[in-house]
C-alpha cells in the first residue's frame, strides 16, 4: 500500500470534524515518512489552526492574546501554542524565517507585507491566495485575500 493510499485511512480515523477544520482553513494532513519536513508541516498546520481559531478576536495593537492580537502578536501566539517560539515584530520574524518563493508557499508559512525592505505586516497563509492575520485598529482576526503583490514568505522552522 502505497502513502498515498494511507491517506484516506487517516482522514477516516481522524473524524469528520478534523477533516472538515483542515478544508475550512486550507490545512494539508502530513503523513509521517513522506517528507522529511513532516514534523516542520504539522507544527505550521498547527500555528494555522491556532490562529483561525481566534476569528473574531479584536486587534489591539501590541496585544499578544490569547483573546486580543496585533498582527504579529497573533502569529507569535499560534505559533507558541504549536511549539514554536518567535520574535514579537513582523521584521524580526521575517528575519528568523526561512525565505521561499510564492510558488513554494503553502498552509502555514508566514506572510510578509513590505513597503521596500521594510516589513509592516505578518499574517499566516491559509491557501487559495488568503491569509489569517490581525489587520488593523477596529478590526478583528480574519480569513482574507492577499490584497497586494508587495509580499514576501517565510518558513518557521
Amino acid at each position: 500500500m502505497t502513502a498515498l493510499n494511507r491517506v484516506p485511512s487517516l482522514m477516516a480515523r481522524a473524524g469528520t470534524a478534523s477533516a472538515l477544520t483542515l478544508a475550512a482553513v486550507g490545512g494539508s494532513i502530513a503523513v509521517p515518512g513522506l517528507s522529511t519536513d513532516a514534523s516542520a508541516a504539522t507544527m505550521a498546520t498547527k500555528a494555522l489552526n491556532i490562529a483561525a481559531s481566534k476569528r473574531g478576536a479584536p486587534y489591539q495593537w501590541g496585544a499578544v492574546g490569547p483573546r486580543r492580537f496585533d498582527c504579529s502578536g497573533l502569529t507569535l501566539y499560534s505559533f507558541k501554542k504549536a511549539g514554536k517560539k518567535l520574535p514579537r515584530t513582523a521584521a524580526q520574524q521575517y528575519n528568523k524565517t526561512h525565505h521561499i518563493s510564492s510558488g513554494s508557499r503553502r498552509a502555514g508559512d508566514l506572510v510578509f507585507f513590505h513597503y521596500g525592505s521594510n516589513v509592516y505586516h505578518v499574517g499566516i497563509y491559509a491557501g487559495h491566495n488568503k491569509i489569517w492575520h490581525a489587520p488593523k485598529s477596529g478590526s478583528v482576526v480574519r480569513l482574507e485575500k492577499i490584497w497586494t503583490k508587495s509580499v514576501w514568505y517565510g518558513r518557521v522552522s
